[in-house]
């Protein structure tokens, strides 16, 4: 059965969301979220993903978790960048998630994306009354991406090779969470395939003269008993 995904970029278009250290938080996320729909569209089965905006555009909460719920979604999964001073990644569920297949998904999500931040803090798994959280007619969870305004927080974030990092792992987050089953890739490329068999070719040299008359001579010969001769003058 097919699983519908929603990825919600935090904030867009007017709203840039946290800046600081010479980023904005709504240009990191959408790159997130980008790679993240690419990860899972190319490499999971039974998945279709959508964005709640794919361009820098602003987009009203409720209209966020609107469009989720028209989805009919399985997972919603909101990309953002903390602020505050603090450091580290953390995750929110709404308030009254206790247990059961909301908690279960946003742990693995969780601990998938934690797997990239190596060196960074854990600050945890928490619940807070968040609007793209609470009015979400399905599992869903907000992602706080490390903090904007700590020195070595916003420099993983300016890597595009961490950021493609970090959305793979919440690819793979998802993909597990919903029990995905990873693609197969049944083409074998050209360079791997085994090649066919090659017809050998054996050439044997008769003799060598130094004079083209005596060359011609043999030549002339082996013609006459049907082998096919040439002269090679080296």
């Amino acid at each position: 059965m097919n699983k519908i995904v929603v990825i919600d970029p935090g904030h867009g278009g007017k709203d840039p969301g946290a800046v600081s250290n010479g980023i904005n938080e709504k240009d990191i996320v959408l790159t997130i979220s980008k790679y993240a729909k690419t990860e899972l569209e190319n490499n999971y089965e039974g998945v279709t993903v959508y964005m709640t905006r794919t361009t820098d555009v602003f987009v009203e909460l409720s209209d966020r978790a609107k469009f989720a719920n028209n989805k009919k979604a399985d997972l919603f999964v909101s990309n953002h960048v903390n602020a505050g001073g603090g450091t580290g990644f953390e995750s929110f569920v709404y308030t009254t998630i206790n247990g059961g297949a909301t908690e279960d998904m946003r742990k693995a999500v969780h601990d998938s994306v934690f797997g990239v931040y190596k060196g960074f803090k854990d600050r945890g798994k928490k619940k807070a009354n968040l609007a793209v959280v609470r009015e979400t007619a399905m599992p869903a969870m907000l992602l706080e991406h490390l903090f904007i305004d700590t020195k070595g927080d916003a420099d993983y974030l300016k890597s595009d090779a961490n950021l493609k990092a970090i959305a793979k792992a919440e690819a793979a987050g998802i993909a597990k969470a919903l029990k995905l089953k990873a693609k197969t890739n049944n083409n074998t490329s050209a360079s791997s395939k085994p090649k066919d068999k090659e017809k050998s070719i054996y050439k044997v040299q008769t003799g060598a003269f130094g004079s083209k008359e005596n060359a011609d001579k043999l030549a002339a010969e082996l013609k006459k008993k049907g082998y096919k001769t040439f002269i090679v003058k080296e």
